[in-house]
């Protein structure tokens, strides 16, 4: 056999060989060993699937046994099921939660060993590659005349030219799917990182949503004990809660009337709305308890006209928008509130401050501190029954309450 075909031969065995033998090795296992951890990594997760349903279910029965008791009509005994099955409920999703962390673990350990190998792979085709091209060239300095004068025939000779052909097509189509499997896994790797991220943030809001229930109950429990089990004392105290609710609703709406109306006499035009929209009053933070919310304990007396912001107490408040204050005082451990009048019809109210930084007709600027946060219960301003601290936003239009988040930035 000529030397040239006897290198073409040569080149073919070894790229042959070695990519049979490419994919054996990977982070010093062999392929029954790579297959027999995906396996066991594919078991775990179908595992975690099945504990995910289990919290499902789990989940979906404290959801109902608090719609079962919110259905009833507002008592003490009802109330403290509600907080007992909530707490539960926030405690399956934390598991929950958990869970899929573990899952997205499990998932990310999987496709790595899978990167692994494929990386393995590819640095092996490379050397293939490399070893073949220097079998086929290792003469390189013969001349095409010499070439073409040590095969037998022009036809042996454009064989050869089609061997080398097919040699280079195969190995440059063999790369190209190895990097673009590679290109591949990494992507769902960079992806499954980023679940994993989210996953345990949420797993943190989720811890704090429990402590806040907690806190819940153990407001209520204090109730419980003012009242020493006594519900017509308990509704006594919900009674209390409703006059000040409604005395507070009607003061803010004759208020918003008057300041208009004065505002309108001296400037002889209606307030203008300057803004560029609203900002939040303090760091946008977790809203504890949404507008309107279905959840909210107290519905069946009002509907929860803002929405409740996470905020440490002693927090800074800053005005939403430019406008008049209309109201801000201190009233002891009472409801205390502050009232800004905006242009377009627009106002806000800032619920359950501790310390008020302006006063009754001052013009304050957007972002301008108005307030310090409240509403650790029995502090000065948070009035009963809050739960802990938080700022209590509302924003009114012509009067109405409307939900603030249609209107803060998202």
């Amino acid at each position: 056999m000529k030397k040239g075909k006897v290198r073409i031969l040569l080149a073919f065995l070894c790229l042959l060989g070695l990519t049979l033998n490419a994919s054996t090795v990977a982070r010093g296992m062999t392929d029954d060993q790579v297959n027999d951890e995906i396996k066991q990594l594919n078991q775990q997760i179908s595992d975690s699937k099945g504990k995910m349903t289990d919290y499902e279910k789990k989940k979906a029965e404290y959801a109902k046994n608090i719609a079962d008791a919110e259905a009833r009509a507002t008592s003490l005994k009802n109330e403290m099921d509600i907080l007992d099955n909530r707490i539960a409920e926030a405690e399956i999703e934390i598991a929950g939660t958990q869970s899929q962390i573990e899952q997205s673990d499990l998932e990310i350990k999987k496709i790595g060993i899978e990167i692994d190998s494929k990386k393995t792979e590819i640095e092996k085709e490379k050397n293939n590659i490399a070893t073949t091209l220097k079998l086929i060239y290792k003469d390189s300095d013969e001349t095409t005349l010499e070439v073409l004068l040590m095969n037998n025939s022009l036809t042996d000779f454009l064989n050869r030219i089609k061997y080398l052909e097919d040699v280079n097509q195969s190995m440059g189509e063999e790369l190209d799917n190895l990097k673009r499997s590679e290109a591949d896994l990494e992507s769902q790797q960079i992806a499954l990182d980023q679940k994993n991220k989210d996953l345990k943030k949420l797993e943190d809001d989720l811890e704090q949503n429990k402590l806040t229930l907690e806190a819940d109950k153990a407001d209520k429990e204090d109730v419980l004990a003012e009242t020493k089990d006594s519900e017509s004392q308990y509704q006594g105290l919900v009674a209390e809660l409703k006059r000040q609710q409604d005395e507070a609703a009607a003061q803010i709406a004759d208020l918003e009337k008057t300041v208009r109306e004065k505002i309108a006499s001296q400037n002889k035009q209606e307030l203008q709305f300057n803004d560029n929209g609203f900002i939040w009053p303090v760091t946008k933070n977790t809203i504890t308890t949404y507008f309107h919310d279905p959840d909210y304990p107290f519905r069946y007396l009002f509907e929860h006209p803002g929405v409740d912001i996470r905020a440490a107490q002693g927090s800074t408040i800053y005005a939403a928008a430019s406008g008049y204050v209309a109201h801000a005082q201190m009233n002891g451990t009472a409801y205390a509130y502050v009232m800004i009048i905006h242009g377009d019809g627009l106002s806000t109210v800032y619920g359950h401050v501790n310390k008020i930084l302006v006063a009754p007709d001052d013009y304050v600027v957007q972002g301008q501190p108005i307030a310090l946060s409240g509403g650790m219960p029995g502090t000065l301003g948070s009035g009963p029954f809050t739960t802990g601290p938080h700022l209590h936003f509302e924003v009114r239009k012509d009067g109405v309450p409307v939900d603030p988040l249609e209107y803060l930035p998202q």
